[in-house]
């Protein structure tokens, strides 16, 4: 029988003090570029937009008015877009002035994008021993430059928190903060904010974990209920209209929607060969992608299992924007691995996977297509290029598995027993 490893290096003793606070200077420094940009040079009427949606969508809770149809202030003019359950834990940011929400909402970024490094990195970071506070910043610094987290950061998602909350849920051990909290909770609440990470429970029930997928699907559904019950009319609007509705999101054709179906959206062909067409690819997807995550699985890889479904999020959606891709921080360290420097392979794929993903290549593609005597195939490859890196770094992930020697499972394998995990994560 395959089974999960769940036992890592023991921590060395806490660094000192100093390191820490080394450390956090350098990861300001690192950040320093990217916020600046976006919170102090930025113009004024493109700042901070998304997470002004989130704010009037708390507002709204507080005044009355209806979530679904009030718009954010000109030129923007951005409707809510995300179920209920996410305005009510957008109400707080609503008791505090936009311009403080802005900030804060910025450094709660780059803090969850640090903390998903610790996370996903902590198999290899805890070989750093005492001086483990400079490597997570070392680590940490090119993940802020990637441009889906960049992009986060300039319009203020929530995508650093619900790849924090995703890869909390499926780790093992897990962090202290959350060890008796039942698994699956992280993932539910995460689909009542955002119905993307749904895809994990998909995900789980393929690996046969029923009681987390239950317990997730159960997390959403109280979550949602909750807000039903509190906002009756609110509800009834985005469950019955405003879900349906692909404008409320924006141009899907646009180049910033870098899923299976923004591409085609594209490329063609229109009507309904084109749906067909992007329903065989998608099925297609979904089972060759399921398959690896469940694979990583079996192979006692909790990283490399949520960077992969993460992908599928992005890849499988209707809709998703470039800064959906913060996945793509968990993709890095999955291709690191525990110990890069026995297989240098994986230090080399790990770099490339930065490199293209800070070049910010679909707007390159748009700059090329604005030449109309240049070929103008090169110039959709670019504009498409976020879909090819997600597909390639799937097929990159699935190499690396087989590359280490890891066998197929055998049909209805499964991992030795979770309870394995748990004890690990007592003792952690």
């Amino acid at each position: 029988m395959t089974t999960r490893t769940t036992e890592e290096p023991a921590p060395s003793a806490p660094a000192g003090g100093w390191r820490w606070l080394l450390g956090g200077l350098l990861l300001a420094l690192a950040a320093a570029p990217v916020v600046l940009r976006y919170l102090v040079f930025w113009p004024l009427d493109q700042w901070q937009v998304d997470v002004e949606v989130y704010r009037a969508a708390g507002v709204s809770l507080l005044t009355g008015r209806p979530v679904y149809s009030t718009l954010t202030e000109p030129p923007q003019l951005l409707p809510f877009t995300y179920p209920p359950f996410a305005a009510f834990l957008a109400v707080p940011l609503a008791l505090l002035p936009f311009g403080v929400v802005g900030w804060l909402w910025a450094v709660l970024q780059v803090l969850a994008t640090t903390a998903v490094t610790w996370l996903a990195g902590r198999r290899l970071l805890v070989r750093a021993g005492r001086w483990a506070p400079l490597a997570l910043a070392g680590l940490t610094a090119p993940m802020l430059w990637l441009h889906p987290v960049a992009d986060g950061i300039r319009f203020g998602q929530v995508n650093a928190f619900l790849v924090l909350a995703c890869l909390v849920d499926l780790q093992a051990p897990r962090p202290g903060l959350v060890r008796r909290l039942p698994r699956g909770v992280l993932v539910g609440l995460a689909t009542a904010v955002k119905l993307t990470p749904g895809v994990f429970v998909v995900h789980l029930l393929v690996t046969r974990r029923w009681r987390e997928a239950g317990t997730a699907v159960a997390t959403a559904v109280a979550a949602t209920v909750a807000a039903a019950v509190l906002v009756p009319s609110a509800s009834w609007t985005y469950w019955t209209s405003a879900l349906r509705d692909p404008d409320r999101l924006g141009p899907n054709a646009g180049t910033s929607n870098q899923s299976v179906r923004g591409l085609l959206l594209r490329l063609g062909p229109e009507g309904t060969a084109g749906t067909l067409l992007w329903a065989g690819i998608v099925l297609l997807l979904a089972l060759a992608g399921f398959r690896l995550a469940a694979r990583r699985y079996q192979a006692g890889d909790p990283v490399g299992e949520v960077a992969v479904v993460g992908l599928l999020a992005c890849l499988l959606s209707p809709v998703a924007w470039i800064h959906h891709y913060h996945w793509v921080v968990v993709v890095v360290l999955a291709v690191l691995g525990a110990d890069p420097w026995r297989d240098r392979r994986r230090v080399w794929a790990a770099a490339g996977v930065v490199v293209f993903f800070t070049m910010r290549l679909p707007w390159w593609g748009i700059s090329w297509l604005a030449h109309p005597d240049w070929p103008r195939w090169a110039g959709r490859a670019l504009q498409n290029a976020d879909v090819a890196g997600a597909l390639g770094c799937l097929v990159l992930l699935w190499w690396l598995g087989r590359a280490a020697g890891e066998g197929r499972p055998a049909p209805g394998d499964t991992p030795a027993d979770d309870g394995a995990a748990r004890r690990a994560s007592a003792l952690a």
